[in-house]
């Protein structure tokens, strides 16, 4: 998928409506038409028993929105997993579950979960792992209305093939994504490191309050495309190549979601170098953030 695009083509709003059980959004690599990353949510209600799988060439990443479960699998059981109630009120539980892993999810409670998978690079299996809330690394980035927290789930560095997972609160009236910024070709430099990755990327977005909203604009420097996006919750935003960068209504918190794979394990990027500037103006932090802390997990 390269070359100019619609917001029919980059967004896809949610199937059910709030409160309905069931697949909530989904996108393949056919659908979408990139290479590696597919993406879903469902939201079960308390009881409920879902069975799935990987392949023997796909590794993927369970990440509770709100709720608990527990999944049993040929790798491993886990009887609880996920706390918080929603996004906004407590941190992130995951599961990384490599290929060749049969599981079968069951709701402890009413439950959402984004369900991530992409393709291995090689037949070396890594063991599944548990990412609790003591795991997930908190970053406040930016500066000024540009300021926002990213909580690390699947990081660059995690032991898996491709799959990286963050999660980004943005309060009301800041930029987020800012500078804008890209990773649609991959660049080493002589000593192998990689200096911006080739990454097919989803944000899925949550408001503090339903009638929220955000604006994304999905853009080329050379002007070849330049999409402007309004974001409500449960929208999934496709990012198949370009800059991106994210503006939060006044008013209200925002959240994302971002499920990556391409190239590389990786973040690295390039920032738009029209704008990448303003960094050098961040001399203070929002004092709004951090919106979620592990102090609210231990309050639970």
């Amino acid at each position: 998928m390269r070359g100019k695009y619609t917001v029919e083509e980059l967004l896809i709003p949610p199937r059910l409506k709030d409160g309905e059980f069931g697949l909530v959004t989904r996108v393949t690599p056919q659908e979408a038409g990139w290479e590696f990353l597919s993406f879903e949510v469902w939201r079960f209600k308390e009881g409920e028993r879902w069975e799935a799988a990987t392949d023997e060439t796909h590794e993927a990443a369970l990440v509770l929105l709100g709720g608990r479960c527990s999944v049993e699998s040929n790798r491993g059981k886990w009887p609880e997993v996920g706390r918080r109630p929603n996004v906004f009120e407590g941190m992130p539980w995951a599961l990384y579950l490599p290929q060749s892993t049969r599981f079968t999810l069951t709701a402890l409670t009413d439950l959402e979960v984004a369900y991530a998978w992409a393709p291995v690079t090689s037949d070396k299996v890594y063991e599944p792992k548990l990412v609790t809330p003591q795991d997930v690394e908190i970053e406040i980035r930016g500066g000024h209305n540009a300021t926002r927290q990213i909580n690390s789930i699947l990081p660059p560095g995690f032991p898996c093939h491709r799959l990286v997972c963050v999660e980004v609160y943005t309060p009301g009236g800041n930029w987020s994504s800012y500078p804008p910024h890209k990773h649609d070709v991959h660049r080493e430099d002589e000593q192998g490191n990689v200096l911006e990755a080739d990454l097919e990327e989803v944000y899925f977005y949550k408001f503090d309050k339903p009638q929220g909203f955000a604006f994304q604009r999905v853009y080329a420097h050379d002007g070849s495309f330049d999409v402007a996006v309004v974001a409500r919750n449960d929208d999934l935003i496709l990012i198949p190549e370009g800059y991106h960068p994210v503006s939060a209504a006044y008013g209200y918190t925002c959240y994302y979601l971002n499920a990556l794979a391409g190239s590389a394990q990786s973040l690295a990027n390039s920032d738009d170098p029209d704008h990448a500037w303003v960094k050098g103006t961040w001399d203070r932090k929002d004092p709004r953030l951090p919106i979620v802390s592990p102090e609210m997990e231990e309050a639970r």
